[in-house]
């Protein structure tokens, strides 16, 4: 059975859902999650594991595990992989996602193919982990080249990370997070050149360092995640406190479904974290079904 035929035979108001568009008015599906990049000290200097990272997601309420994976070996073997994955389960909580560190910009040779194997090799613990979805990054405009290269160097790269990340079930969301992907007409063309369901942007809503709201509204309609911080651009071009209920308002309006991250980089996270968290659950939960 083909997707049309699926399509033909489901309610109108499941298909609308389906598509990931606003649906009669309804709530849509949002979900809290913590970032690991939160405890990102804490992994490094060992005191804290990535189960207990899963803890304090239960602790705070948070649905999901946005699992950057920066302090696992470096070529994980299944036995950590899958204990981790048996622990967060039983838990109740969703390791949906891990984070890990590209550049795109590659022309072809022998870089991107490096770049390529890196990202096969996490595909695959990714899906040993039971995550659906990688975050990656664009990279910087190499020197020597322009940016109109490096972008599309980083659609032909992501458009080939696509096609063996697809067949093991897992989208790519590339980041907004400065060098090529620092303002969102480039991340939307990067992605939308890649033409694949299985390539989207992973929006971190404090990464934009001017016009914000309008490059946060480019980019929802492509976001496959969403991480969100605890200050953002203002205004007046200096960081201030995010104003996370109209991000939350602006997703909604947008048809976004799916996980809000909070990505903490401060420097207290065993303090001040789960607080955060629990306001970020509380106002996922009031705006969600």
């Amino acid at each position: 059975m083909t997707r049309r035929d699926i399509l033909s035979l489901a309610p109108a108001g499941a298909i609308t859902a389906w598509a990931g568009a606003p649906s009669g008015g309804g709530k849509p599906l949002l979900r809290s999650a913590i970032c690991a990049y939160s405890y990102r000290e804490q992994l490094a200097k060992k005191v804290m594991t990535y189960e207990d990272v899963v803890r304090m997601c239960v602790e705070t309420g948070a649905d999901g595990l946005d699992c950057t994976v920066y302090w696992m070996p470096p070529d994980p073997p299944d036995d950590f992989l899958f204990s981790l994955k048996n622990f967060a389960y039983r838990q109740g909580v969703s390791i949906y996602s891990i984070a890990i560190r590209t550049d795109m910009c590659r022309p072809p040779g022998e870089l991107r193919e490096k770049e390529l194997a890196g990202v096969r090799k996490w595909v695959d613990a990714a899906q040993k982990l039971g995550a659906i979805h990688i975050r990656v990054f664009g990279g910087a405009v190499p020197k020597g080249s322009t940016e109109d290269q490096a972008a599309q160097w980083a659609s032909e790269t992501l458009k080939q990370a696509v096609d063996y990340s697809s067949k093991k079930g897992i989208i790519l969301g590339l980041e907004n997070h400065g060098g090529i992907t620092d303002k969102a007409e480039r991340i939307v063309q990067i992605v939308k050149a890649a033409n694949s369901p299985w390539a989207g942007i992973n929006l971190d809503t404090g990464n934009f360092r001017s016009d914000i709201w309008r490059q946060i509204e480019m980019c929802i309609p492509h976001a496959v995640n969403v991480q969100v911080k605890i200050d953002q651009v203002q205004e007046d071009g200096k960081r201030g406190p995010g104003d996370w209920e109209r991000v939350v308002k602006m997703l909604i309006k947008g048809g976004y479904h799916g996980f809000l991250a909070l990505e903490y980089e401060g420097k207290s996270a065993v303090e001040e974290v789960p607080a955060y968290m629990r306001k970020l659950t509380a106002l996922v939960r009031q705006y969600s079904a």
